[in-house]
């Protein structure tokens, strides 16, 4: 019985979590991978397209709940995401024509275009905080839990439960048909095989007829839409607050560049291992190791390798390993 305790232990705190927020950083990723693949620079800003995209999420929650409007169990939050995703795909179509179409139209170099999603980043967070303020948002209507922990005890009378809440579900679920969405559309369509010569090369796509303006349109759509996904569900599982999504840009950035820059299904690859990596060696690991060796054996401190005040660290430390050891992460740069 006490093994089974401590695999629950371990599904409870270490593989749920991780998987809902592997999600969550892979569809980031993947919005990150798009924009260096087709348009060539890094784009900082992308986290902030994320909490903007969450913002309009949570203004809209609030209108449609003023209105009485709501499908319980599913959060009032994912009702209205169709239209966060149009606004939020309009505000970085907008940020492009003022901000990156004069740089991308004079050919101006990556590291120009990267200084200015910088810009773009400090000026969203600004707006954002203007429109809903600093505070921390919780987005707690609708069914919280699949499974509550208490009723897990009950059904197999252990000690550990397991719960499984409802925006972890839907996390998985939506990150599943995006992905599957934006891998079809890329290899399948002729839109998608456009922009993918266009990322092999531009000289030549440009040749083939291909219309840069409708690759980039379509560019950013993509993203728009990953970006308020992305950072919706981000808000739903844990809570909204601006300064948080300044500090997913380095996870963000790191699960690109781990599973290889410029790979889409690398990208994806490296959201979980960064993920799985902030939470396994930020546990505490005394509790499981509790229902597996003799108490007399167990040590005093928590058994935490590091503490959470470090758990963005994590990324950094890993991000510069894989660049000293393979820069090309694990799937070779690959563009789309």
């Amino acid at each position: 019985m006490d093994f089974w305790n401590a695999i629950t232990l371990i599904t409870n705190y270490i593989l749920i979590p991780g998987l809902s927020y592997g999600c969550q950083l892979a569809l980031g990723a993947l919005g990150v991978t798009l924009i260096y693949t087709v348009l060539r620079f890094s784009n900082f800003a992308h986290g902030e397209f994320m909490s903007f995209g969450a913002m309009v999420s949570i203004l809209l929650m609030w209108y449609f709940q003023s209105l009485g409007i709501s499908v319980y169990p599913i959060p009032t939050i994912i009702i209205v995401l169709p239209i966060s995703i149009i606004i939020t795909i309009s505000f970085c179509l907008l940020i492009d024509k003022f901000c990156f179409s004069f740089y991308r139209k004079n050919n101006s170099q990556s590291v120009i275009l990267l200084i200015v999603s910088i810009g773009v980043m400090f000026f969203s967070n600004g707006l954002i905080r203007l429109i809903i303020g600093p505070d921390d948002r919780n987005i707690n209507d609708g069914e919280r839990f699949l499974l509550k922990a208490k009723t897990f005890k009950k059904m197999f009378e252990l000690n550990e439960g397991l719960a499984i809440k409802m925006s972890q579900s839907l996390t998985i679920i939506i990150t599943l048909i995006l992905v599957t969405f934006v891998f079809w559309f890329l290899n399948k369509t002729k839109t998608g095989k456009s922009m993918r010569a266009y990322s092999d090369n531009k000289d030549l796509s440009l040749l083939s007829g291909i219309n840069p303006e409708k690759v980039v349109l379509i560019v950013w759509i993509i993203t728009g839409m990953l970006a308020c996904v992305a950072g919706t569900l981000y808000g739903l599982d844990k809570s909204y607050k601006p300064f948080t999504y300044l500090n997913l840009v380095l996870p963000i950035f790191a699960s690109a560049i781990v599973g290889g820059v410029g790979n889409p299904i690398g990208a994806i690859i490296g959201g979980f291992v960064i993920a799985f990596s902030e939470i396994i060696i930020t546990f505490a690991y005394r509790r499981f190791l509790g229902y597996l060796i003799p108490e007399n054996f167990l040590p005093e401190t928590l058994m935490q390798v590091l503490s959470t005040d470090y758990k963005i660290a994590v990324s950094f430390l890993i991000l510069v390993i894989v660049l000293i050891i393979k820069p090309t992460g694990i799937y070779k740069g690959k563009l789309i």
